[in-house]
Protein backbone atom coordinates (compact mmCIF):
# COMPACT_ATOMS: atom_id res chain seq x y z
CA UNK A 1 0.00 0.00 0.00
CA UNK A 2 1.50 3.56 -0.78
CA UNK A 3 0.30 6.15 1.81
CA UNK A 4 -0.28 9.56 1.67
CA UNK A 5 3.35 10.24 2.78
CA UNK A 6 4.29 8.83 -0.59
CA UNK A 7 2.10 10.83 -2.58
CA UNK A 8 2.89 14.02 -1.14
CA UNK A 9 6.78 12.90 -2.14
CA UNK A 10 5.77 12.62 -5.37
CA UNK A 11 3.60 15.95 -5.42
CA UNK A 12 7.08 17.52 -3.49
CA UNK A 13 8.98 17.07 -6.68
CA UNK A 14 8.57 20.40 -7.92
CA UNK A 15 10.85 22.11 -4.92
CA UNK A 16 13.72 20.80 -6.92
CA UNK A 17 15.71 23.51 -8.65
CA UNK A 18 14.77 22.46 -12.53
CA UNK A 19 18.52 24.09 -13.61
CA UNK A 20 20.05 21.31 -11.38
CA UNK A 21 17.94 19.11 -13.43
CA UNK A 22 18.70 20.47 -16.83
CA UNK A 23 22.41 20.59 -15.99
CA UNK A 24 22.10 16.84 -15.00
CA UNK A 25 20.90 15.60 -18.47
CA UNK A 26 23.02 17.55 -20.66
CA UNK A 27 22.23 19.01 -24.27
CA UNK A 28 20.14 16.72 -27.21
CA UNK A 29 17.20 15.97 -28.43
CA UNK A 30 14.22 18.05 -27.42
CA UNK A 31 10.62 17.94 -27.76
CA UNK A 32 8.28 20.12 -29.55
CA UNK A 33 4.93 19.40 -27.35
CA UNK A 34 4.60 17.88 -24.10
CA UNK A 35 5.17 14.50 -23.27
CA UNK A 36 2.68 11.66 -22.55
CA UNK A 37 3.90 9.14 -19.94
CA UNK A 38 1.42 6.11 -19.97
CA UNK A 39 1.32 4.18 -16.55
CA UNK A 40 -0.33 1.27 -17.27
CA UNK A 41 -1.73 0.33 -13.68
CA UNK A 42 -4.63 2.40 -11.40
CA UNK A 43 -3.32 5.77 -9.66
CA UNK A 44 -1.49 5.49 -6.33
CA UNK A 45 0.52 2.26 -6.86
CA UNK A 46 4.35 2.29 -6.69
CA UNK A 47 5.21 2.48 -10.09
CA UNK A 48 2.50 5.43 -10.61
CA UNK A 49 4.65 7.05 -7.50
CA UNK A 50 7.60 6.62 -9.18
CA UNK A 51 6.17 7.87 -12.85
CA UNK A 52 5.09 11.32 -10.99
CA UNK A 53 7.84 11.84 -8.75
CA UNK A 54 10.29 11.84 -12.03
CA UNK A 55 7.39 14.12 -13.90
CA UNK A 56 9.02 17.30 -12.55
CA UNK A 57 12.10 16.28 -13.36
CA UNK A 58 12.04 15.41 -16.96
CA UNK A 59 9.98 18.16 -17.49
CA UNK A 60 12.83 20.63 -16.33
CA UNK A 61 15.47 18.42 -18.17
CA UNK A 62 13.25 18.78 -21.43
CA UNK A 63 11.46 22.08 -21.30
CA UNK A 64 8.32 19.96 -21.94
CA UNK A 65 5.58 19.07 -19.34
CA UNK A 66 5.41 15.51 -18.84
CA UNK A 67 2.23 14.81 -18.10
CA UNK A 68 1.38 10.78 -16.68
CA UNK A 69 -1.76 9.18 -17.68
CA UNK A 70 -2.99 5.77 -15.98
CA UNK A 71 -4.72 3.36 -18.81
CA UNK A 72 -5.13 0.48 -16.21
CA UNK A 73 -6.45 -3.18 -17.30
CA UNK A 74 -5.31 -6.65 -18.37
CA UNK A 75 -2.50 -6.86 -16.22
CA UNK A 76 -0.73 -3.85 -17.61
CA UNK A 77 -1.11 -4.58 -21.47
CA UNK A 78 -4.00 -1.83 -22.28
CA UNK A 79 -1.56 1.13 -21.37
CA UNK A 80 1.78 -0.53 -22.86
CA UNK A 81 -0.70 -1.83 -26.18
CA UNK A 82 -0.68 2.14 -26.17
CA UNK A 83 2.42 2.93 -26.70
CA UNK A 84 3.68 0.37 -28.82
CA UNK A 85 1.20 1.49 -31.26
CA UNK A 86 2.75 5.42 -31.07
CA UNK A 87 4.47 7.19 -33.47
CA UNK A 88 8.19 6.46 -32.33
CA UNK A 89 8.93 10.21 -31.72
CA UNK A 90 9.23 10.41 -28.17
CA UNK A 91 6.16 11.98 -26.73
CA UNK A 92 4.75 8.86 -25.65
CA UNK A 93 6.79 6.61 -23.43
CA UNK A 94 5.72 3.95 -20.70
CA UNK A 95 6.75 3.30 -17.52
CA UNK A 96 5.96 -0.46 -16.21
CA UNK A 97 7.20 -3.06 -13.94
CA UNK A 98 8.26 -6.52 -14.26
CA UNK A 99 4.41 -7.40 -15.53
CA UNK A 100 5.57 -6.23 -18.45
CA UNK A 101 8.11 -8.71 -19.51
CA UNK A 102 5.33 -11.71 -18.05
CA UNK A 103 2.38 -10.76 -20.51
CA UNK A 104 3.31 -13.43 -22.75
CA UNK A 105 3.05 -16.34 -20.61
CA UNK A 106 -0.05 -15.03 -19.82
CA UNK A 107 -2.13 -13.97 -23.20
CA UNK A 108 -1.99 -16.21 -25.77
CA UNK A 109 -2.98 -13.36 -28.37
CA UNK A 110 -1.17 -10.35 -27.08
CA UNK A 111 -1.84 -7.26 -29.10
CA UNK A 112 2.39 -6.47 -28.98
CA UNK A 113 5.55 -7.94 -27.99
CA UNK A 114 7.27 -6.74 -25.11
CA UNK A 115 10.83 -6.70 -26.49
CA UNK A 116 10.36 -5.95 -30.13
CA UNK A 117 7.53 -3.35 -30.21
CA UNK A 118 9.47 -1.56 -27.67
CA UNK A 119 13.01 0.11 -27.02
CA UNK A 120 14.54 0.94 -23.62
CA UNK A 121 14.70 3.81 -22.00
CA UNK A 122 16.17 2.70 -18.57
CA UNK A 123 15.38 0.48 -15.80
CA UNK A 124 14.98 3.16 -12.99
CA UNK A 125 14.76 0.95 -9.73
CA UNK A 126 14.18 -2.32 -8.35
CA UNK A 127 12.24 -3.22 -5.59
CA UNK A 128 12.95 -5.56 -2.89
CA UNK A 129 10.76 -8.19 -1.67
CA UNK A 130 9.69 -9.48 1.27
CA UNK A 131 8.48 -13.14 2.55
CA UNK A 132 5.58 -12.12 5.74
CA UNK A 133 3.25 -13.73 7.65
CA UNK A 134 -0.05 -12.65 10.01
CA UNK A 135 1.19 -12.53 13.42
CA UNK A 136 -0.38 -15.86 14.03
CA UNK A 137 1.19 -18.10 12.16
CA UNK A 138 4.33 -19.81 14.04
CA UNK A 139 7.36 -19.25 12.58
CA UNK A 140 9.93 -16.43 12.96
CA UNK A 141 12.31 -17.46 10.22
CA UNK A 142 12.80 -19.05 7.02
CA UNK A 143 13.10 -22.03 8.07
CA UNK A 144 10.39 -22.49 10.84
CA UNK A 145 7.91 -21.43 8.00
CA UNK A 146 9.17 -24.22 5.38
CA UNK A 147 9.06 -26.55 8.14
CA UNK A 148 5.32 -25.69 9.15
CA UNK A 149 4.30 -25.65 5.08
CA UNK A 150 6.57 -29.15 4.92
CA UNK A 151 4.60 -30.70 7.97
CA UNK A 152 1.59 -29.14 6.68
CA UNK A 153 0.57 -29.33 3.45
CA UNK A 154 -1.83 -27.30 1.54
CA UNK A 155 -3.08 -25.89 5.12
CA UNK A 156 -1.46 -22.62 4.36
CA UNK A 157 -1.89 -19.69 1.71
CA UNK A 158 -0.35 -16.93 -0.09
CA UNK A 159 -1.99 -13.77 -1.24
CA UNK A 160 -0.50 -12.18 -4.67
CA UNK A 161 -1.22 -9.14 -6.13
CA UNK A 162 -2.43 -10.92 -9.11
CA UNK A 163 -2.33 -13.81 -11.63
CA UNK A 164 1.02 -13.73 -13.07
CA UNK A 165 1.90 -10.40 -11.31
CA UNK A 166 5.58 -10.11 -9.43
CA UNK A 167 4.25 -11.64 -5.97
CA UNK A 168 2.85 -14.46 -8.29
CA UNK A 169 6.27 -15.23 -9.88
CA UNK A 170 8.05 -14.78 -6.45
CA UNK A 171 5.63 -17.40 -4.76
CA UNK A 172 6.19 -20.01 -7.70
CA UNK A 173 9.96 -19.51 -6.65
CA UNK A 174 9.90 -19.85 -3.36
CA UNK A 175 7.57 -22.79 -3.87
CA UNK A 176 9.92 -24.53 -5.90
CA UNK A 177 13.44 -23.65 -3.89
CA UNK A 178 11.90 -24.81 -0.81
CA UNK A 179 10.00 -27.70 -2.34
CA UNK A 180 6.90 -26.87 -0.29
CA UNK A 181 3.50 -26.53 -0.84
CA UNK A 182 0.26 -23.62 -0.07
CA UNK A 183 -2.26 -22.39 -1.51
CA UNK A 184 -1.96 -19.43 -4.01
CA UNK A 185 -4.95 -16.69 -3.77
CA UNK A 186 -4.98 -14.18 -6.22
CA UNK A 187 -5.81 -10.65 -5.00
CA UNK A 188 -6.16 -7.72 -7.50
CA UNK A 189 -3.02 -5.44 -6.36
CA UNK A 190 -0.84 -5.14 -3.61
CA UNK A 191 -2.93 -3.58 -1.40
CA UNK A 192 -5.24 -6.08 -1.01
CA UNK A 193 -3.14 -8.87 -0.99
CA UNK A 194 -1.85 -6.63 1.94
CA UNK A 195 -4.82 -6.28 4.00
CA UNK A 196 -5.44 -9.73 3.63
CA UNK A 197 -2.81 -10.65 5.35
CA UNK A 198 -3.64 -7.77 8.45
CA UNK A 199 -7.20 -8.82 8.46
CA UNK A 200 -5.97 -12.81 8.74
CA UNK A 201 -7.59 -14.01 5.75
CA UNK A 202 -4.86 -15.00 4.36
CA UNK A 203 -1.36 -16.15 6.01
CA UNK A 204 1.62 -14.96 3.93
CA UNK A 205 2.52 -12.86 1.08
CA UNK A 206 5.21 -11.73 -0.69
CA UNK A 207 5.18 -8.24 -1.44
CA UNK A 208 7.44 -5.24 -1.70
CA UNK A 209 9.06 -3.35 1.10
CA UNK A 210 6.81 -0.58 -0.82
CA UNK A 211 3.23 -2.26 -0.44
CA UNK A 212 4.12 -3.57 2.82
CA UNK A 213 6.49 -1.53 5.09
CA UNK A 214 3.80 0.46 7.08
CA UNK A 215 2.43 -2.90 8.39
CA UNK A 216 5.56 -4.42 9.10
CA UNK A 217 6.55 -1.54 11.59
CA UNK A 218 2.95 -1.88 12.87
CA UNK A 219 3.29 -5.30 13.77
CA UNK A 220 0.10 -6.12 11.62
CA UNK A 221 2.75 -8.45 9.42
CA UNK A 222 5.86 -10.43 10.32
CA UNK A 223 8.86 -10.17 7.88
CA UNK A 224 10.65 -13.51 8.06
CA UNK A 225 13.59 -12.89 4.79
CA UNK A 226 14.09 -10.78 1.70
CA UNK A 227 13.80 -12.00 -1.76
CA UNK A 228 17.30 -9.96 -3.00
CA UNK A 229 21.04 -10.06 -2.66
CA UNK A 230 21.61 -7.78 0.15
CA UNK A 231 19.71 -6.24 3.47
CA UNK A 232 17.57 -3.29 3.45
CA UNK A 233 18.33 -0.37 5.46
CA UNK A 234 14.51 -0.10 5.92
CA UNK A 235 14.53 -3.47 8.10
CA UNK A 236 18.38 -3.84 8.40
CA UNK A 237 17.33 -7.06 10.87
CA UNK A 238 15.90 -9.04 8.13
CA UNK A 239 18.28 -11.24 6.27
CA UNK A 240 17.95 -12.56 2.56
CA UNK A 241 17.05 -15.75 1.81
CA UNK A 242 20.52 -17.14 0.66
CA UNK A 243 22.02 -15.62 4.61
CA UNK A 244 18.88 -17.75 5.91
CA UNK A 245 19.95 -20.78 3.35
CA UNK A 246 17.80 -20.49 0.45
CA UNK A 247 19.79 -19.11 -1.91
CA UNK A 248 17.34 -19.93 -5.32
CA UNK A 249 14.93 -17.83 -3.37
CA UNK A 250 15.64 -14.73 -5.33
CA UNK A 251 13.56 -12.52 -7.11
CA UNK A 252 13.67 -8.64 -7.54
CA UNK A 253 10.80 -6.67 -9.08
CA UNK A 254 11.77 -3.84 -11.56
CA UNK A 255 10.46 -0.42 -13.20
CA UNK A 256 11.62 0.31 -16.43
CA UNK A 257 10.78 3.33 -18.77
CA UNK A 258 10.29 2.10 -22.51
CA UNK A 259 9.54 4.16 -25.70
CA UNK A 260 7.63 2.82 -28.93
CA UNK A 261 10.22 -0.02 -31.17
CA UNK A 262 12.33 2.41 -33.87
CA UNK A 263 12.27 5.13 -31.73
CA UNK A 264 16.11 7.03 -32.98
CA UNK A 265 18.86 6.95 -31.32
CA UNK A 266 19.13 10.78 -30.19
CA UNK A 267 15.87 10.96 -28.56
CA UNK A 268 16.58 7.86 -26.47
CA UNK A 269 19.86 9.69 -25.67
CA UNK A 270 17.47 12.41 -24.23
CA UNK A 271 15.04 10.39 -22.66
CA UNK A 272 17.10 8.38 -20.87
CA UNK A 273 19.13 11.27 -19.51
CA UNK A 274 15.98 12.92 -18.49
CA UNK A 275 14.47 10.17 -16.41
CA UNK A 276 18.45 9.14 -14.97
CA UNK A 277 19.07 12.49 -13.89
CA UNK A 278 15.32 12.41 -12.17
CA UNK A 279 16.51 9.37 -10.25
CA UNK A 280 19.72 10.85 -9.35
CA UNK A 281 17.87 13.99 -7.62
CA UNK A 282 15.07 11.92 -5.92
CA UNK A 283 17.54 8.95 -4.56
CA UNK A 284 17.17 9.46 -1.04
CA UNK A 285 13.17 9.73 -1.44
CA UNK A 286 13.05 6.61 -3.28
CA UNK A 287 15.34 5.00 -1.05
CA UNK A 288 12.89 5.90 2.11
CA UNK A 289 10.10 3.55 0.66
CA UNK A 290 12.15 0.75 -0.60
CA UNK A 291 12.79 1.89 -4.11
CA UNK A 292 16.83 0.77 -5.35
CA UNK A 293 17.85 3.29 -8.21
CA UNK A 294 20.67 1.03 -9.72
CA UNK A 295 23.34 2.84 -12.33
CA UNK A 296 24.16 1.06 -15.23
CA UNK A 297 20.94 0.50 -17.23
CA UNK A 298 20.99 3.69 -18.89
CA UNK A 299 21.60 1.81 -22.72
CA UNK A 300 18.61 0.92 -24.87
CA UNK A 301 20.41 -2.01 -26.03
CA UNK A 302 21.41 -3.09 -22.60
CA UNK A 303 17.73 -2.42 -20.96
CA UNK A 304 16.09 -4.80 -23.51
CA UNK A 305 18.71 -7.15 -23.72
CA UNK A 306 17.73 -7.61 -19.53
CA UNK A 307 13.90 -7.20 -20.21
CA UNK A 308 14.32 -10.50 -22.93
CA UNK A 309 16.42 -12.33 -21.07
CA UNK A 310 13.52 -12.01 -17.64
CA UNK A 311 10.49 -12.54 -20.40
CA UNK A 312 12.32 -15.97 -20.99
CA UNK A 313 12.71 -16.39 -17.44
CA UNK A 314 9.02 -15.57 -15.86
CA UNK A 315 7.35 -17.61 -18.61
CA UNK A 316 9.42 -20.63 -17.63
CA UNK A 317 8.85 -19.98 -14.24
CA UNK A 318 5.12 -19.93 -14.87
CA UNK A 319 5.14 -22.77 -17.36
CA UNK A 320 6.65 -25.16 -14.94
CA UNK A 321 3.82 -24.03 -12.86
CA UNK A 322 1.18 -24.91 -15.00
CA UNK A 323 -0.04 -21.38 -16.40
CA UNK A 324 -0.41 -21.34 -19.64
CA UNK A 325 -1.53 -18.40 -21.68
CA UNK A 326 -4.98 -17.51 -22.37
Amino acid sequence: MVTRRHAVLAASASLFAPALVRAQAGAGWRPSRPIRCIVPFAAGGPTDILARLLADPVSAALGQPMAVENRSGAGGAIGADLVAKAPPDGHMVLVHDSAHAVAPALVARLPFHPVTDFTGIGVLVFAPLALSVHPSVPARNLEQIVALLKANPGRYNLATSGLGGPVHIAAEIFRTAADVSFEMVHYRGGAPAAAAVVSGEAHMTILSIAASLEQMRAGTMRPLVLTVANRNRLMPDVPTAAEAGLPGFFFENWRAAFAPANTPAPILASLSQAFHAGLRVHTERLLGFGEEPRPGFTESARVMEFVRAETGRYSSILRAAGVRPE
